[in-house]
Parts: C-alpha cells; structure tokens; sequence
C-alpha cells in the first residue's frame, strides 16, 4: 500500500533507474512519476503523528493569540477589543500570565494532535485507495480531474474522520487555551470530568457540527491545492530539493484552505465556549444564526477576527507538518517497520 502526501518528488530520490533507461529514457523520465516507497501501517501513523504535534507546539503562541481573538466578540467587552492587536495582546500575556503562557494547552494539542494527525493521513491514504478502485479515477488514463477529485474527496473524508474520532480533546484544547488569569480548568482531566459533569457528556461535543463543516472543505483543500502546486513545481523544475518544495506548497495550500474556511473555524470555536463556567449561553440558534448574529453585532469584519494571527501560523505550521511527513516516511522507510 502506498503512502503519499507529497511523496511522488521524493520518490524520485530514492529510487534509482537501471544504467540502460538512465543513457536512453533520462529527460523521459523526469517528466513521469516514478514508483513510490512503500511503508507500512506503524510508521505511516507514527510520521503522521509526530509530524502534527511538532507543528503544533512550534506554531503553539500564534495559535493561542488566534484563539483570544476569535472569542473576543463574545462578551461585553466587544467595544474595548475591536481593533485588536497582536503585539498589544502578546504582550499582555507576557505582563500578566509569563512567557510559558503562550503554551497554555500545548501538553492536550500534542495529545489531540497525535491522534488526529495519525488518523489523517492514513486516511487519507487509504480513502484515495478506494476511490481509484472507481473505473475512471484508478489514474490510468493520466485525467488530471480524476486526480484533483481524488485528493479533494479523500482529503475531506480524511479531515471528518479525523475531526469526530479526537474532538473532545480538541473541544478541551480550546478551553484551556481561551482561559486568561482566572483558570476554570486545572488540565486535560480534570476539564474533561468538570464539562461531563456541569454540561453531560454530549458537552464535550460542542460545535461539531460546524467543525465537520469546516474541516471537510479545509483538509480537501489544503490536500488537492498541495498536490496540484507540488506536481506543477516537480515538472517544471525537477531537481529542486524535495523538503524545499513540501514547505513552499504545504504553506500555500495551508493559506487557501485558512482564508476559505475561517468563519467556519471562527463559529466552532465560539460553540466549543458556550456555558464555560457556569457562564450564560450567548446564541440560543443554530450555525447560520451565528453567522447572523456575529455579522449584525460585529459585522463582516467579525467573521475574520484573528485571521491575522492565523495567517502568520498557517505557513510554517502547515509547511513543518508536510515537510516532516514526508521526511519522517522516508527515514521509517528503511527502518524496521518498513513492511
């Protein structure tokens, strides 16, 4: 079985052509793919795994700071906090809770991102093994739509699949994270029995409706635009290092997919805070009278709050996940889960 998230270029390095096609197939062959090195369920997790909690806590203080952002229109306090700054914000973090807060949540990040990256991408790769067994997307005619529906379609069942296995600890992750001085929760465990025994368990659920939304277009996206950018950049300029070329596309489909599915992002943040604390619900409707109601009290602008942030995040957050992926599959490749 294969395992490629933007591996077709690395192939390239790794698997050498016989002497005979070198001297007569050379230019041939840098314009077609090569085959690609087959690794195993173990290792294929375990890249996966470790490349989204390295992301994850290198990129940890501007996620924070887009967190603050997205939940700031929730309160009375809207009108102190309208033009919000990053600079302002950074450094009322450090002045007021120290320089380790900007990892606040970083310990449950790394343990939902674990899971979450994990299930993503073998998902991902074994969706797109199914939908080649579809006569007419098996790639066999070189249908270039067959491959961008591949990718798009396996790329968002991945991100669902991912998002509904490890939510509640994504749901925690937001808590932990949006506490400023005074902390509701003292950690993973004990935010996972306080939101169980003040909201019932289906609270550990909250806002995943708008979450499987948003991830299903966003990891589609961010996949079908890093495949495409990718197989573009190897055609025609085959010799570029391949760590070189997975950052490039993996940050610039990591802006696509953000500036596409923010809002979405935005709203399933708000839902995840409702009745944090004992506190009062702040929208009593569903997912399009959020909309409306953030767009009325805070206007379109509101849709975007903390996109800034997220953008400074989303290209070396997105480029180390797919540049260590892919570094990682090669290294576990010829070690000794490489079956």
């Amino acid at each position: 079985m294969e395992a490629r998230v933007g591996v077709e270029g690395g192939a390239r390095k790794f698997l050498q052509p016989q002497k005979s096609q070198q001297q007569h197939h050379y230019h041939t062959q840098q314009q077609q793919p090569q085959p690609q090195p087959q690794i195993g369920t173990v290792p294929q997790l375990l890249a996966g795994g470790i490349a989204g909690a390295f992301s994850k806590t290198c990129t940890a203080p501007l996620a924070r700071l887009t967190i603050l952002f997205q939940v700031q229109g929730m309160h009375s306090d809207i009108a102190v906090l309208s033009k919000p700054s990053i600079c302002r914000e950074a450094l009322r973090i450090v002045n007021e809770e120290g320089f380790r807060a900007f990892w606040k949540g970083n310990l449950v990040t790394i343990a939902h991102r674990l899971p979450y990256s994990s299930v993503n991408f073998y998902s991902y790769e074994r969706y797109k093994s199914l939908l080649k067994t579809i006569p007419g997307l098996d790639g066999k005619g070189g249908n270039a739509g067959a491959d961008i529906f591949v990718h798009f379609v396996g790329g968002g069942l991945a991100g669902i699949t991912a998002a509904a296995a490890t939510y509640p600890l994504d749901l925690v992750r937001t808590r932990l994270a949006a506490q400023r001085n005074a902390a509701y929760y003292q950690g993973i465990w004990h935010a996972l029995r306080t939101i169980c025994r003040d909201e019932g368990v289906f609270g550990l659920y909250k806002g995943l409706g708008a979450t499987l939304l948003g991830v299903g277009p966003s990891i589609a996206i961010s996949f079908s635009v890093y495949e495409a950018l990718r197989s573009h950049w190897q055609t025609q300029r085959p010799d570029d290092p391949t760590v070189a070329v997975s950052l490039a596309c993996g940050s610039l489909s990591g802006i696509a997919s953000s500036t596409a599915t923010f809002p979405l992002d935005l709203v399933r943040r708000r839902k995840q805070l409702e009745g944090v604390g004992g506190r009062a619900r702040v929208y009593n409707t569903g997912i399009m009278g959020i909309f409306k109601h953030i767009i009325k009290t805070e206007g379109l602008r509101g849709l975007y709050r903390g996109i800034m942030p997220e953008y400074y995040k989303v290209v070396p957050s997105v480029g180390i996940v797919f540049m260590t992926y892919e570094t990682l599959k090669k290294l576990l490749s010829q070690g000794p889960f490489d079956s």
